[in-house]
Formats: structure tokens, sequence, C-alpha cells
């Protein structure tokens, strides 16, 4: 929750730098003063829902903001390296390890990719550090409740990273408690035992986490964000009544509901929504522009001279996507910033029009910021704009996709309805019509479309491209004809790991 808030008892304790993940409140996200976990009179020592073992919890926490762990690492891997988008910027702008992202292959030498391994391993040590001081400390004084809902944080953000990790690579070492130097030469498992682990670890979260949290602690996991992490697993697993059952927990909850418009949720009056699920809280003020944030908005924003000089210009969507969009689908106007030219202007949602000169026809457009807030700031690189995770239209496609393929077209239809009538908004009806068909074949094609436009540009499609077995065929349709799926489908395992374990660690297949 971002608010003005002018604290004038600050008791000077030891900041930690706390990161948020949303669930369910609607809040504005307004000039905060406060840097998150500073110790004030009014929530010093333990505040209400909060806990003795917060200050390894945040640190967990905060680790979700890191660069390499949901910045450019990440959205090159996810974004970058699918059908849906390219790099963007200049040609050679990221040299060859950004470029080898969108054209292949990556190498194990890569950069980027060494970097991502480092930060999920930090996140995990970080998340497993919470657990050990729950069994271990003695000098920690806090009730079985207490230690519960700590360790129920800790493993689902333990179960969260390992999902991205078994995904990004395959087979990753499981590492279930801190390790030192020394001792962290561990072999990788089976693919078949992290999704068990991952499993274990977001269904005990969503048995132990809340359902919300008192609205100062708007950012903490709840179990809605257990549920749906975990309706996602089961859907990559294809476990197709175990994922509808799954999303069906967060639809039932009546915490989450379609009501926030989808020009508005991208943006900052559209954080912490109803939309909002597992959402990356991040921060600014005047004066702290960078250090509670998180830099995903300056890496994707417009690259140009002079008002527009808005960031890197990196991961851009690009006509692939665009022509998969039906006619007049607002979405699109939501996904694609578009570069005026000599006889067309084109406007940014919050109808600025746009400049000729940018370097790029097209930006992400979810990661546009506002005017207001960058005079507001004194700054443009939208370091304050949180990063949507899960949102509660994904979980609404996965039980739409589940619910097919486990023999229910019918609550599929209904699903999959509903997101394109909210997409429609007040357009005519004859925009975005209702689907009839209750064929499941025919069904199934529908739905993956719908999760491409809706979920476009949000990290989600390289993932179901591969789950769905079709990488090999979307991405030479996009003209990424160097891509080779027996070897892309995952990232190489980074040749700096294979290195200092002494090659315990193995490469994966073709690299």
């Amino acid at each position: 929750m971002k608010n003005l808030n002018n604290k004038t008892k600050y008791l000077g304790m030891a900041a930690i730098a706390v990161l948020m993940i949303t669930s369910n409140f609607g809040c504005k996200k307004f000039l905060n003063t406060q840097r998150p976990g500073e110790y004030y009179v009014e929530n010093y020592p333990y505040p209400s829902n909060s806990g003795p073992y917060d200050q390894y919890t945040f640190a967990a926490y905060n680790s979700l903001r890191a660069y390499n762990v949901h910045v450019a690492p990440f959205f090159l891997a996810t974004s970058v390296r699918s059908d849906d988008a390219d790099k963007g910027s200049t040609a050679s702008d990221g040299g060859a390890d950004a470029i080898s992202m969108d054209n292949f292959p990556v190498l194990p030498t890569n950069g980027f990719v060494n970097d991502m391994w480092n930060g999920y391993f930090t996140l995990i040590t970080n998340c497993n550090t919470v657990i050990s001081n729950i069994n271990t400390n003695n000098t920690i004084v806090a009730t079985d409740a207490q230690k519960k809902l700590a360790e129920a944080e800790a493993r689902f953000l333990r179960g969260y990273a390992y999902f991205n990790m078994v995904r990004f690579w395959g087979r990753v070492p499981l590492v279930d408690k801190p390790v030192t130097v020394s001792g962290s030469n561990i072999p990788q498992s089976t693919t078949a035992q992290l999704y068990a682990f991952i499993e274990a670890d977001l269904t005990f979260a969503a048995a132990n986490l809340p359902g919300s949290w008192d609205k100062k602690f708007v950012g903490r996991a709840t179990s809605g964000a257990a549920n749906g992490i975990l309706a996602k697993v089961y859907l990559t697993e294809q476990k197709w009544t175990q994922a509808a059952s799954t999303a069906q927990l967060v639809m039932n909850s009546g915490l989450y509901d379609l009501s926030t418009s989808y020009d508005k949720i991208f943006g900052e009056s559209g954080e912490n929504s109803k939309e909002s699920v597992f959402e990356v809280q991040a921060t600014a003020s005047f004066a702290t522009k960078t250090a509670n944030g998180i830099q995903n908005a300056q890496y994707q924003g417009v690259r140009d001279g002079g008002v527009w000089n808005l960031g890197y210009g990196w991961n851009v969507p690009n006509d692939n996507l665009a022509a998969t969009y039906e006619a007049n689908d607002p979405r699109y106007a939501r996904t694609f910033l578009l570069r005026s030219t000599a006889t067309v202007t084109n406007k940014t949602v919050y109808g600025e029009a746009t400049a000729t000169t940018w370097i790029n026809p097209a930006y992400n457009h979810k990661m546009y910021t506002s005017a207001s807030f960058r005079a507001l700031y004194g700054d443009n690189s939208g370091w304050w704009m949180n990063m949507r995770v899960l949102r509660y239209g994904d979980v609404v496609l996965m039980y739409a996709e589940a619910a097919n393929e486990s023999g229910n077209p019918t609550a599929a239809l209904t699903a999959l309805n509903s997101i394109r009538t909210r997409a429609r908004g007040s357009a005519a009806a004859t925009v975005l019509p209702a689907i009839t068909t209750t064929d499941p074949a025919a069904l199934r094609d529908i739905i993956r479309h719908e999760r491409r436009v809706e979920l476009a540009m949000e990290h989600d499609r390289f993932f179901d491209i591969v789950r769905w077995g079709i990488s090999q065929t979307a991405m030479a349709a996009a003209g990424k004809s160097n891509f080779n799926a027996t070897r892309d489908n995952l990232l190489p395992i980074p040749q700096t790991q294979i290195d200092l374990s002494k090659n315990v660690l193995t490469q994966n297949p073709g690299y």
C-alpha cells in the first residue's frame, strides 16, 4: 500500500528492506515517506499480524525485487524468448547475451542466465533461513501459530522460486536448508522430485496462510496467492482435475473479481486491486527514487530523447503478436504503445500524443508510467511500479483450460466468456462476441488464444507454448528460425555454476 504517511515518531531502528506482494486490497498509490520496514512507535515491535521472524521473512520478500530475479534476465527469458516479443532498443544494445535471448541459441556462458541462477538461489536461501530459524533458533520467542505462519510465507516464496527454476532449467539442485559454499555442490534433482517438492511447499502455504492481511501488510502472501500458483503448477503438469479444483478455490474465495477494467489494471491506479493475486510491491519518494523499487518499467520504458526519455526500450511487442488480436479488441491498445507517424497520431492510455522519433515502433504499454507520478517523484525511471506476477484473469483462464481438459467444457465456456466480457468493456456486443462452442478440441484452441491476448507481455507465453508442445511451430511462425525446441525449451545450466561445482552439475541436452 502506498499512501501519504508522514511519521514523526521515528525510533531510528535498523531498517529492513521490505518487499511485499499484494493480495486483494484496492489501494491507491501515493507518495510514501516511510520506507517499508522501518520501525515506529505505532508498529514496534510486532504490529498486528506481524511476527518475530519478520526480519528473515522480509529478506526473502525483498529478493523478489532484485534485478536478477524479476528484471532484465527474467523478462528476457520469459517474454523476449517467446513468439510475442523482441529485444527492442537498438540492434546492438545489451550485447550478444541479450541478442541471443531473442535469436538463439542462448549459450551456457550467458551472463543473464547466470545472474538469474544466482538470484533465485539467493531467494531460496533466504526462505530456508526463515525455516531454519523457526526450527533451531531458541532465542526467538514465538507461538506455534506464529511459527506456522512464518513457515507458510517462506514455503510459498520458495515454492514459487523453484517453480520458475524448474521451468527455466529443468533439473536443478533441491536445497531445503541453508548451505555453506563448501556444502553447495549438490547434484540436480529430477523434475519429478522438484515438482513434488513445489507442490508440498505450496500446499502447506495454502493451508496456513490467511486469506487476507491487515491493510498495513497488504503485500504479504495469502492463501489465494498460494492456491493460484499451485493451480499453475498443476496445469503445467497436466493434472487437470487438481488444477481446476485449486483454481476454483481462488475463484470461490470472494476476494477477487474481474471488476477492474483492463485499461486500469496495469497502471499505478490499478495496483493492489481486486484483480491482483500476487504482485511484487514497489515504492519510491522524491528523495528515495530506487532503493525500495523494481527496475522493470525503466528497462521497458520508451527509448528516445527529451521528454520521452523514459527507459531502455527493451522487451517490445512484435507484429506476430499484433496479428493475433480480434478486430477492435481493446486489449490491443493497452498492450501496444505505438509510435506516431507523419499521418497517424497515436496516444498513450492517458491520452498523450506519442512522438514520431521513438527508436522502436511499439513499446510495452503495460509498463508505461503515469506522467503525474513522474512529476511527483521527479524521475522518469518508474521504479515505483509494481510487478504483476499472478492476476485473477489468469486464474480464471487456468480454470477454463483445466475444466475443458478434464471433461467440463460448459464450465470452461462460462469462465472464458467472463474474461471476454471484461475485455470488451463498453464496446459493442459485436466486439469479442461470446464463444458458444462446447467442442473440447475447438475450445482448447480458443482458450489458448485467449490466454495469449489477455496475458500478452506478462511473462507466461513462453511457458505456455512449451507446456502445450507447440513451441517449435509457434517460434517458427514468429520468424525465430534459430529456435530448436529440443534444446531451447530449457535454458542452459550456467557454465560458471558447472565449473564451481567441479562438474557435479551437468549440462542440459543440446548445449
